[in-house]
């Protein structure tokens, strides 16, 4: 069945978000807003070091605290046979790239939630204080003493793999727990060798994190008398997956395990991982016979919320004397943190890194290196970002040595629609596309042919003025598997259950808008179930752009099923054939005739009338549960604008423009709302994001909103968006996603555009986060480096 896009509030149309009005009016429910009876408080003792060893931990005083009801350590959760989290970080199956193993397999770390041997990283939990309320929780934790005996950190992933750096772990002596290669070493060499010109970057994507709006809450209650646990909390990847992997932790069947999740303030990929605390709230529960309940505050947030990004990567690209690209070479190693939880920010960024380009060889080698930082894990978008950072800024360079314009480059060596599906040099094949008309629209958008009398008005206040253009594509696929259950209820209601989880991406409107296209009934008849494991077996969370397009597969399938049922029942209904009963707008009717029933009536008659055929009665309803491994490939452009004030380095965004071909899109509105987010998320970290750890003592020096710098409402310009929808040939609705390009090229289009601005200046490279001080000491080092005049 295709989609028409004419439906009211179908697909294709800019519906308002189902959920605004409920949010927007105090009817939210998120994860502090539980609040169940006798409940306990929980907080955690963290360690201080980046690096020790845990020698004795003294909780005598704190369990003798008013109120407190249990302090549990990593010996008592040794003794108690708790198993370490599951994070399993092998590499991704097809369809993501299939790197070579030039090492050895990878090494997964075992992590405990709670550690009985060492701590490694600052913030690491090493206790857990339950109290009758959090206040005495706060208070009982300060009497926990432990006693630490130092040692060596290391918290810069290009130090810890030196000879000698300190070990984080026994199982991997020089902190490599990756080792990997794509592409043609030999054929990549033969291009450097005949090329005319090579630019070489050498840089850093550095750490940032999520920082969600509402911090992470999870509250816990243990059933003695049925034996099951309850988790309440936000995770990403869905309640299905928290469920397994905390049944496993505890040593229990999934069937004692419930995982439910209210609205969620954000997420971005930092909660798409297990974290310790649902554990040990869990098993503190079941051992203090109480719910147990514990609210992350920002501090806590900052030290313990998974990262992400932090690369450092050697790139170079060679082109030839006309300006064709002949290769593209180098090294990217990945900041793993403290634990191996997740190697496919390192997988998925090597796979791209041609980006759209027609480049005939590439060869990368992926390292991932443990040290004493927080963890990372993919975060919005993971690896790309970093990717085509390198690779777009890799490009302007090669423009400059060339004295071409960086767009006409582009141009020149965009992959053609004619030579799609494309496979790239790393092995990945694109499905479709037409980048030239995406970096057309983009450029007229942004009237780039007009910035010559821009820098030069700019110019005559004193400003220097810069645009920069950046290209880029994602792979998206993510966890396969994905469920959905649709019943037609005979009161005139639908009920959709879906598998996957939102957290904020508007999937009670925008799937909703699917099942009011294809069975034709009122937008405002279908309520939407999710985020429980009572009622939801199955699905994959939110990650990697996989929602709407497996979304779009399974609820197809399954309306087709209810169609093909339902005409089966109103061919009983009517006296007549099946095959002459034909379906349209909610309605069954008799080809050629007036005769009609609508859906809701066949529903009702499905589950009264006992002269159907017993297969045909009951509830009219279909499930699909379908494991779909295919990639889809969203691609775009952006143009950022900017001016410099050469006295203070100060950088002010003066026009964004973005284009972005996310298949066909469900509801432009939610996309164009999706791509002003995944912006803001790439420019603060062009600009301003930071987790900086101090090298010495592995102490996080950007732990308050004071030293970790966001994005505010006046960063930006008015944003220009505009969508391009070729199809994707990987799903029935052609669907690619919508959820991360924003964030994607916005590095490199940023950074592009600053060196434009003080290119004049002498300065060829900027090092995120571009800070006024950064800019600013650019300039001067690159006048105090130019030849006297």
């Amino acid at each position: 069945m295709q989609a028409s896009g004419n439906v009211p509030n179908g697909i294709g149309q800019p519906v308002r978000r189902t959920e605004d009005f409920r949010l927007l009016t105090g009817r939210g429910r998120f994860g502090d807003d539980l609040v169940l009876p006798h409940l306990a408080h929980g907080f955690f003792v963290r360690s201080p070091h980046a690096h020790a060893r845990i020698v004795t931990v003294d909780k005598m005083a704190a369990l003798a605290a008013p109120g407190v009801l249990a302090v549990l350590t990593g010996a008592d959760y040794a003794a108690a046979g708790l198993g370490p989290i599951p994070h399993n970080p092998g590499l991704s199956t097809p369809p993501d790239v299939q790197a070579r193993l030039t090492d050895g397999p990878p090494i997964a770390t075992c992590h405990y939630p709670l550690p009985a041997d060492r701590t490694r990283f600052v913030g690491e939990p090493v206790a857990l204080v339950v109290a009758e309320t959090i206040a005495g929780a706060k208070d009982a934790a300060e009497l926990v003493e432990v006693t630490y005996a130092p040692l060596p950190a290391v918290v810069r992933a290009a130090d810890a793999i030196t000879p000698g750096a300190p070990a984080l772990w026994d199982e991997a002596p020089d902190n490599v727990c990756i080792d990997i290669e794509v592409g043609d070493a030999a054929a990549t060499a033969a291009a450097f060798a005949r090329a005319a010109h090579v630019v070489r970057l050498d840089t850093l994507a550095q750490r940032v994190t999520g920082v969600p709006m509402e911090p992470r809450t999870i509250a816990a209650n243990y059933d003695k008398a049925s034996g099951c646990y309850t988790l309440y909390t936000g995770s990403g990847r869905g309640v299905a997956k928290v469920r397994t992997d905390l049944a496993q932790v505890l040593g229990v069947p999934e069937e004692q395990v419930r995982c439910v999740c209210g609205d969620m303030g954000g997420n971005f990929g930092t909660r798409n991982l297990f974290y310790p605390e649902y554990a040990l709230l869990a098993w503190a529960s079941r051992l203090v016979g109480r719910p147990v309940k514990w609210t992350c505050e920002r501090s806590d947030s900052f030290l313990s919320d998974w990262q992400g990004r932090d690369l450092t990567v050697t790139a170079e690209l060679a082109v030839d004397a006309d300006g064709h690209f002949l290769a593209v070479r180098g090294s990217n190693l990945s900041n793993l943190g403290g634990h191996a939880t997740a190697f496919g920010p390192l997988q998925k960024g090597i796979g791209l890194m041609s980006n759209v380009y027609a480049i005939p060889a590439v060869h990368f080698r992926g390292r991932g290196a443990v040290t004493n930082t927080v963890p990372t894990t993919p975060l919005r978008s993971a690896g790309r970002p970093e990717a085509i950072f390198v690779i777009e800024r890799l490009v302007d360079l090669a423009a400059d040595r060339l004295g071409i314009d960086p767009a006409e480059l582009r141009r020149r060596n965009l992959v053609s629609p004619a030579a799609q599906p494309f496979t790239n040099p790393a092995g990945l094949t694109y499905d479709s596309g037409d980048y030239p008309a995406a970096m057309a629209t983009g450029l007229a958008l942004a009237d780039w042919d007009g910035f010559p009398a821009r820098r030069g008005e700019a110019r005559r206040r004193g400003k220097l003025r810069g645009i920069g253009v950046a290209n880029y594509i994602e792979i998206t696929t993510g966890v396969p598997r994905e469920r959905t259950e649709i019943t037609v209820l005979p009161e005139g209601r639908v009920e959709l259950v879906m598998g996957t989880m939102a957290s904020g991406q508007g999937h009670e409107t925008s799937f909703a808008q699917l099942v009011t296209e294809w069975l034709g009934v009122p937008f405002d008849s279908i309520d939407y179930v999710a985020h429980d494991t009572a009622r939801v077996a199955a699905g994959g969370g939110s990650h990697s752009g996989r929602s709407m397009k497996l979304a779009a597969t399974v609820v197809g399938q399954a309306t087709d099923d209810i169609i093909a049922k339902g005409r089966k029942i109103a061919g009983h209904l009517l006296e007549a054939s099946e095959a002459d009963i034909e379906f349209a707008e909610g309605r069954y009717r008799i080809t050629g005739t007036d005769r009609e029933l609508g859906l809701f009536e066949v529903a009702r008659a499905a589950t009264t009338r006992s002269d159907l055929p017993v297969d045909l009665q009951g509830l009219l309803a279909a499930v699909s549960d379908q494991t779909l491994p295919v990639a889809s490939f969203p691609y775009g452009t952006q143009i950022c604008e900017v001016e410099v004030d050469p006295e203070t380095g100060a950088v002010e965004i003066v026009g964004y423009t973005a284009v972005d071909d996310v298949g066909r899109a469900v509801n432009p509105m939610i996309v164009h709302g999706q791509t002003h987010g995944g912006i803001a998320q790439g420019v603060g970290q062009a600009l301003l994001e930071h987790s900086h750890y101090d090298p010495e003592s592995g102490q996080l020096l950007a732990a308050s909103f004071m030293d970790y710098a966001m994005p505010r409402a006046d960063t930006f310009p008015a944003l220009k968006t505009a969508l391009s929808e070729v199809p994707s040939p990987s799903n029935r609705l052609g669907v690619r996603s919508g959820g991360e390009g924003g964030t994607t090229p916005a590095l490199a289009a940023v950074i592009n555009a600053i060196v434009d601005a003080v290119s004049e200046c002498g300065v060829a490279h900027i090092e995120m986060p571009a800070t006024p001080e950064r800019v600013w000491r650019a300039i001067r080092a690159a006048a105090a480096s130019a030849p006297y005049l």
